[in-house]
């Protein structure tokens, strides 16, 4: 049951998020909810899936029990501000945010973690 209203493809369950990553080369995964500092990121996403087609871009819901993936991921340990975006690389985290990122940041992110 998609628990997010975006244009994105959500990721319901830990094992779906395990087959995604070790499937693709490049994943981003945005885990939040539909708040002030989560729907900037969204867009920004469903912007990038038109031209970015060596990425594949996802969401999660913060308060799905299953997304303890990346809540209780190392990578997410003190991060405060929902959301929480994690990207893959190779099946392994290459990188990690919290909180609200504009499409610079994000694209930085891209070209500097998941090239």
């Amino acid at each position: 049951m998609k628990m997010l209203q975006t244009g994105l493809q959500e990721i319901e369950s830990a094992d779906e998020l395990q087959k995604i990553i070790s499937e693709n080369e490049k994943v981003m995964v945005c885990c939040g909810r539909m708040g002030p500092m989560c729907i900037p990121v969204y867009e920004a996403m469903e912007e990038l899936e038109n031209e970015r087609n060596d990425v594949k871009f996802y969401t999660m819901a913060f308060d799905n029990p299953e997304a303890h993936v990346i809540r209780n991921a190392p990578e997410t340990q003190g991060f405060m501000g929902l959301p929480f975006t994690m990207y893959y690389k190779n099946g392994k985290v290459a990188h990690a945010t919290s909180s609200i990122q504009s499409m610079e940041q994000i694209t930085d992110v891209l070209d500097n973690h998941l090239s």
